[in-house]
Protein backbone atom coordinates (compact mmCIF):
# COMPACT_ATOMS: atom_id res chain seq x y z
CA UNK A 1 0.00 0.00 0.00
CA UNK A 2 1.40 3.38 -0.55
CA UNK A 3 0.27 6.35 1.33
CA UNK A 4 1.21 9.53 2.00
CA UNK A 5 0.26 11.23 5.14
CA UNK A 6 -0.23 14.83 5.02
CA UNK A 7 -1.22 17.60 6.59
CA UNK A 8 -3.94 19.91 6.27
CA UNK A 9 -2.44 23.21 7.99
CA UNK A 10 -5.53 26.01 8.24
CA UNK A 11 -4.71 28.88 9.83
CA UNK A 12 -5.57 33.00 9.34
CA UNK A 13 -2.50 34.80 7.85
CA UNK A 14 -1.42 38.40 8.98
CA UNK A 15 -0.29 41.26 7.20
CA UNK A 16 3.39 40.48 8.61
CA UNK A 17 4.86 37.84 6.31
CA UNK A 18 7.65 37.36 8.54
CA UNK A 19 5.04 36.14 11.83
CA UNK A 20 3.56 34.19 8.92
CA UNK A 21 6.21 31.80 8.39
CA UNK A 22 6.70 31.73 12.05
CA UNK A 23 2.86 29.94 12.09
CA UNK A 24 4.26 28.23 9.02
CA UNK A 25 7.40 26.56 11.00
CA UNK A 26 5.22 26.34 14.07
CA UNK A 27 3.13 24.11 12.05
CA UNK A 28 5.37 22.12 10.07
CA UNK A 29 6.86 20.72 13.31
CA UNK A 30 4.07 19.75 14.50
CA UNK A 31 3.17 17.99 11.17
CA UNK A 32 6.32 16.08 11.30
CA UNK A 33 5.75 15.70 14.62
CA UNK A 34 2.67 13.20 13.76
CA UNK A 35 4.67 11.41 10.79
CA UNK A 36 3.21 14.12 8.17
CA UNK A 37 5.42 13.73 4.84
CA UNK A 38 3.45 16.24 3.30
CA UNK A 39 2.25 20.06 4.86
CA UNK A 40 -0.23 21.80 2.73
CA UNK A 41 -0.85 25.62 3.63
CA UNK A 42 -3.94 28.51 2.60
CA UNK A 43 -3.12 30.33 -0.59
CA UNK A 44 -2.08 33.99 0.59
CA UNK A 45 -0.20 32.29 3.71
CA UNK A 46 2.83 34.86 2.58
CA UNK A 47 0.42 37.33 3.39
CA UNK A 48 -3.47 37.71 3.24
CA UNK A 49 -5.68 39.28 0.41
CA UNK A 50 -7.34 42.96 1.59
CA UNK A 51 -4.09 44.61 0.99
CA UNK A 52 -1.63 46.33 -1.76
CA UNK A 53 0.23 42.61 -2.75
CA UNK A 54 3.23 43.92 -4.97
CA UNK A 55 4.79 45.49 -1.53
CA UNK A 56 5.31 42.32 0.06
CA UNK A 57 5.64 39.99 -2.89
CA UNK A 58 8.99 38.37 -3.29
CA UNK A 59 11.00 36.23 -6.09
CA UNK A 60 11.16 32.60 -5.60
CA UNK A 61 14.69 33.28 -4.66
CA UNK A 62 13.94 35.56 -2.20
CA UNK A 63 14.05 35.60 2.16
CA UNK A 64 10.76 34.58 2.95
CA UNK A 65 10.87 31.64 0.42
CA UNK A 66 14.21 30.32 1.42
CA UNK A 67 12.61 30.51 4.91
CA UNK A 68 10.13 28.23 4.00
CA UNK A 69 12.62 25.82 2.20
CA UNK A 70 14.80 26.06 5.34
CA UNK A 71 11.57 25.03 7.31
CA UNK A 72 10.95 21.96 5.60
CA UNK A 73 14.40 21.07 5.38
CA UNK A 74 14.86 21.33 9.40
CA UNK A 75 11.48 19.30 9.81
CA UNK A 76 12.19 16.75 7.05
CA UNK A 77 8.84 16.91 5.09
CA UNK A 78 7.78 18.81 1.78
CA UNK A 79 5.69 21.77 2.27
CA UNK A 80 3.25 24.05 0.03
CA UNK A 81 2.66 27.29 0.83
CA UNK A 82 0.99 30.10 -1.14
CA UNK A 83 3.09 33.57 -1.95
CA UNK A 84 3.15 36.04 -4.47
CA UNK A 85 6.13 36.70 -6.60
CA UNK A 86 6.78 40.27 -9.03
CA UNK A 87 4.73 39.55 -12.01
CA UNK A 88 7.12 41.70 -15.18
CA UNK A 89 4.14 43.26 -16.31
CA UNK A 90 4.10 45.17 -12.52
CA UNK A 91 1.65 43.21 -11.33
CA UNK A 92 2.26 39.67 -9.29
CA UNK A 93 1.65 36.30 -9.49
CA UNK A 94 -0.40 34.06 -7.20
CA UNK A 95 2.00 31.13 -6.33
CA UNK A 96 2.19 28.23 -4.65
CA UNK A 97 5.58 27.25 -3.52
CA UNK A 98 6.27 23.51 -3.00
CA UNK A 99 9.46 22.54 -1.65
CA UNK A 100 10.99 19.37 0.22
CA UNK A 101 13.28 16.81 0.08
CA UNK A 102 12.95 15.80 -3.32
CA UNK A 103 11.09 18.51 -4.56
CA UNK A 104 11.53 22.44 -4.94
CA UNK A 105 8.95 24.09 -7.51
CA UNK A 106 6.35 26.70 -8.60
CA UNK A 107 2.39 26.84 -9.89
CA UNK A 108 1.37 29.95 -10.69
CA UNK A 109 -2.79 29.85 -10.12
CA UNK A 110 -4.35 29.69 -13.55
CA UNK A 111 -7.64 31.32 -13.22
CA UNK A 112 -8.26 34.31 -11.14
CA UNK A 113 -10.81 35.27 -8.92
CA UNK A 114 -13.14 37.64 -11.41
CA UNK A 115 -15.87 36.67 -9.34
CA UNK A 116 -18.79 38.10 -6.60
CA UNK A 117 -17.49 41.43 -7.11
CA UNK A 118 -13.88 40.81 -6.56
CA UNK A 119 -11.20 41.20 -9.97
CA UNK A 120 -7.85 39.82 -8.93
CA UNK A 121 -6.97 39.49 -12.14
CA UNK A 122 -6.48 43.72 -11.61
CA UNK A 123 -3.19 42.99 -9.33
CA UNK A 124 -2.49 39.36 -10.21
CA UNK A 125 -1.13 37.82 -13.63
CA UNK A 126 -2.79 34.69 -14.22
CA UNK A 127 -0.26 31.31 -14.52
CA UNK A 128 -0.04 28.75 -17.82
CA UNK A 129 1.28 26.01 -16.96
CA UNK A 130 -0.09 22.71 -15.26
CA UNK A 131 2.81 21.63 -12.20
CA UNK A 132 2.32 18.15 -10.11
CA UNK A 133 5.14 17.17 -8.29
CA UNK A 134 6.33 13.67 -6.61
CA UNK A 135 6.43 13.15 -2.54
CA UNK A 136 7.12 9.96 -1.08
CA UNK A 137 5.99 8.20 -4.34
CA UNK A 138 3.05 10.07 -4.81
CA UNK A 139 2.36 12.39 -7.64
CA UNK A 140 0.42 15.60 -6.19
CA UNK A 141 -1.29 17.86 -8.62
CA UNK A 142 -0.92 21.79 -7.20
CA UNK A 143 -4.27 24.21 -7.98
CA UNK A 144 -5.17 27.02 -6.14
CA UNK A 145 -8.51 28.09 -4.60
CA UNK A 146 -10.67 29.26 -7.76
CA UNK A 147 -9.19 26.64 -9.71
CA UNK A 148 -11.65 24.38 -7.67
CA UNK A 149 -14.52 25.89 -10.54
CA UNK A 150 -12.60 24.38 -13.69
CA UNK A 151 -12.94 20.57 -13.97
CA UNK A 152 -10.11 20.36 -16.29
CA UNK A 153 -7.23 21.20 -14.67
CA UNK A 154 -7.85 18.40 -12.04
CA UNK A 155 -7.84 16.03 -15.05
CA UNK A 156 -5.07 17.31 -16.45
CA UNK A 157 -3.80 16.34 -13.16
CA UNK A 158 -4.84 13.07 -13.28
CA UNK A 159 -3.57 12.39 -16.89
CA UNK A 160 -0.34 13.49 -15.47
CA UNK A 161 -0.62 10.32 -12.94
CA UNK A 162 -1.50 12.21 -9.80
CA UNK A 163 -3.35 10.67 -7.14
CA UNK A 164 -3.98 13.54 -4.85
CA UNK A 165 -4.25 17.27 -6.01
CA UNK A 166 -3.55 19.75 -3.31
CA UNK A 167 -5.90 22.93 -3.35
CA UNK A 168 -4.42 25.87 -1.07
CA UNK A 169 -7.59 28.49 -1.06
CA UNK A 170 -8.34 31.81 0.45
CA UNK A 171 -12.52 31.48 0.10
CA UNK A 172 -14.26 34.17 0.05
CA UNK A 173 -17.45 34.69 2.49
CA UNK A 174 -21.06 35.21 1.57
CA UNK A 175 -24.21 33.55 1.37
CA UNK A 176 -24.09 29.25 0.11
CA UNK A 177 -20.03 29.94 -0.25
CA UNK A 178 -19.43 26.95 2.08
CA UNK A 179 -21.93 25.31 -0.10
CA UNK A 180 -20.43 26.24 -3.23
CA UNK A 181 -16.87 24.77 -1.39
CA UNK A 182 -17.86 21.44 -0.46
CA UNK A 183 -19.75 20.39 -3.61
CA UNK A 184 -16.98 21.86 -5.69
CA UNK A 185 -13.84 19.87 -3.40
CA UNK A 186 -16.53 16.34 -3.92
CA UNK A 187 -17.47 17.40 -8.03
CA UNK A 188 -13.51 17.80 -8.65
CA UNK A 189 -12.53 14.50 -6.91
CA UNK A 190 -15.11 12.58 -8.70
CA UNK A 191 -14.66 14.02 -12.12
CA UNK A 192 -10.81 13.09 -11.98
CA UNK A 193 -10.96 9.90 -9.29
CA UNK A 194 -8.29 11.60 -7.55
CA UNK A 195 -8.02 12.50 -3.44
CA UNK A 196 -8.54 16.28 -3.47
CA UNK A 197 -6.79 17.83 -0.01
CA UNK A 198 -8.41 21.96 -0.06
CA UNK A 199 -6.52 24.12 2.52
CA UNK A 200 -8.15 27.27 3.44
CA UNK A 201 -7.53 30.53 5.38
CA UNK A 202 -9.33 30.63 8.99
CA UNK A 203 -11.54 33.62 9.12
CA UNK A 204 -10.15 36.87 10.33
CA UNK A 205 -11.38 36.80 14.27
CA UNK A 206 -13.73 35.34 16.09
CA UNK A 207 -16.49 37.35 15.38
CA UNK A 208 -16.56 36.79 11.29
CA UNK A 209 -19.54 36.09 9.74
CA UNK A 210 -18.44 32.96 6.54
CA UNK A 211 -22.28 33.81 5.26
CA UNK A 212 -21.55 38.03 5.12
CA UNK A 213 -19.48 38.99 1.76
CA UNK A 214 -16.31 40.50 2.29
CA UNK A 215 -14.19 43.30 0.17
CA UNK A 216 -11.20 40.88 -0.58
CA UNK A 217 -11.34 36.86 -0.24
CA UNK A 218 -10.23 36.17 3.61
CA UNK A 219 -10.97 32.42 3.60
CA UNK A 220 -13.99 30.47 5.67
CA UNK A 221 -12.33 27.89 7.05
CA UNK A 222 -13.35 24.22 6.73
CA UNK A 223 -10.21 22.73 5.17
CA UNK A 224 -11.28 19.02 3.83
CA UNK A 225 -9.73 16.29 2.44
CA UNK A 226 -11.85 14.42 -0.10
CA UNK A 227 -11.32 10.46 -1.24
CA UNK A 228 -11.04 9.77 -5.10
CA UNK A 229 -14.75 8.73 -4.88
CA UNK A 230 -15.98 11.60 -3.75
CA UNK A 231 -16.29 11.33 -0.02
CA UNK A 232 -15.82 13.43 2.87
CA UNK A 233 -12.54 11.98 4.94
CA UNK A 234 -11.87 14.80 7.04
CA UNK A 235 -13.39 18.22 7.67
CA UNK A 236 -12.17 21.26 10.13
CA UNK A 237 -13.99 23.86 12.05
CA UNK A 238 -13.79 27.75 11.57
CA UNK A 239 -10.49 28.14 13.52
CA UNK A 240 -7.31 27.69 13.06
CA UNK A 241 -7.20 23.67 13.24
CA UNK A 242 -4.49 20.62 11.59
CA UNK A 243 -5.97 17.99 9.90
CA UNK A 244 -3.57 14.86 9.45
CA UNK A 245 -4.48 11.59 7.43
CA UNK A 246 -2.85 8.89 5.31
CA UNK A 247 -3.75 9.58 1.46
CA UNK A 248 -4.20 5.64 0.18
CA UNK A 249 -2.66 6.10 -3.74
CA UNK A 250 -3.77 2.35 -4.20
CA UNK A 251 -7.45 3.10 -3.66
CA UNK A 252 -7.73 6.02 -6.49
CA UNK A 253 -6.54 2.65 -8.96
CA UNK A 254 -9.25 1.00 -7.48
CA UNK A 255 -11.79 3.93 -7.98
CA UNK A 256 -10.49 4.62 -11.40
CA UNK A 257 -11.44 0.57 -12.12
CA UNK A 258 -14.92 0.88 -11.18
CA UNK A 259 -15.62 4.19 -12.41
CA UNK A 260 -13.77 4.40 -15.33
CA UNK A 261 -14.74 8.49 -16.11
CA UNK A 262 -11.37 9.31 -17.67
CA UNK A 263 -10.89 6.78 -20.03
CA UNK A 264 -14.40 6.30 -21.21
CA UNK A 265 -14.48 10.50 -21.75
CA UNK A 266 -15.34 11.38 -25.57
CA UNK A 267 -14.86 15.37 -25.46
Amino acid sequence: MTTLRTALCQFTASTDPEENLRTIDEMAARAAGEGAALAVFPEAAMARFGIKLAPVAQPLDGPWADGVRESARRHGLTLVAGMFTPSPDGRVTNTLLATGPDVDTAYDKIHLYDAFGFSESDTVAPGEKVVTVDVAGVRVGLATCYDIRFPELFRAHADEGAALTVLPASWGAGPAKLDHWRLLTRARALDATLWVAAVGQAPPGPDADIRRPTKAPTGIGHSVLIGPEGSVRAEAGETPEMLVADVDADEVAEVRKAVAVLENRRL
